[in-house]
């Protein structure tokens, strides 16, 4: 099973039918279009991407699946979170995604890095529901991705007892794997 399967399998444990999401990198709308088939139209997606193509393909993937679930869509970068999520959201955050890197077949000189990152985790955790979740895929193979990877993972196992953390890096790869850290809010 792919790593990214494996996630949409956690994220589908704790989503439903109106809730809300955020997907921190909205990259080519995969993950968009996962949370929204999962809150449906009562619910409601933000979707951040600080390139605009990334948004325009991700609105293209909803369109060509029939997708109406409300989204916002922020051409903005997620460390500015709490500017855009409507404050009566928060503490009804349901799910966080994040795929940390670089948008798929392009200007790869384009990444998150670990400043923002941790800025939007931060923020995000501030207004994640009880139970809710944060999923962040760390792309490491790229230049600056293992520094990003290793300052998220510090900063979760830094997290009070209040949080679940778990941390999953594929063995047996050729390549850099990406590792997916997870935080879960206690109940």
């Amino acid at each position: 099973m792919r790593l990214t399967d494996k996630v949409h399998l956690a994220l589908a444990e704790t989503l439903s039918e109106g809730h809300i999401a955020i997907d921190a990198t909205a990259g080519n709308g995969h993950d968009t279009l996962f949370l929204a088939r999962h809150v449906g139209l009562s619910g409601h997606i933000y979707a951040f991407d600080i390139q605009q193509e990334a948004l325009l393909s991700s609105q293209k993937l909803l369109t060509d699946h029939n997708c109406n679930t409300p989204v916002t869509w922020l051409c903005t970068g997620h460390e500015n979170l709490l500017k855009h999520i409507m404050p009566n959201h928060h503490g009804y955050i349901q799910a966080i995604t994040f795929n940390l890197g670089y948008l798929p077949n392009s200007d790869k000189s384009k990444t998150t890095h670990g400043e923002s990152t941790l800025a939007a985790l931060h923020a995000g955790i501030g207004i994640l529901a009880a139970g809710g979740i944060i999923s962040i895929l760390a792309y490491t193979g790229h230049e600056g991705g293992r520094k990003e990877a290793e300052a998220v993972k510090t900063w979760a196992q830094s997290l009070n007892h209040k949080y679940e953390i778990s941390i999953y890096i594929p063995e047996n790869t050729r390549t850099p794997p990406p590792e997916w850290i997870t935080i879960k809010k206690c109940g």
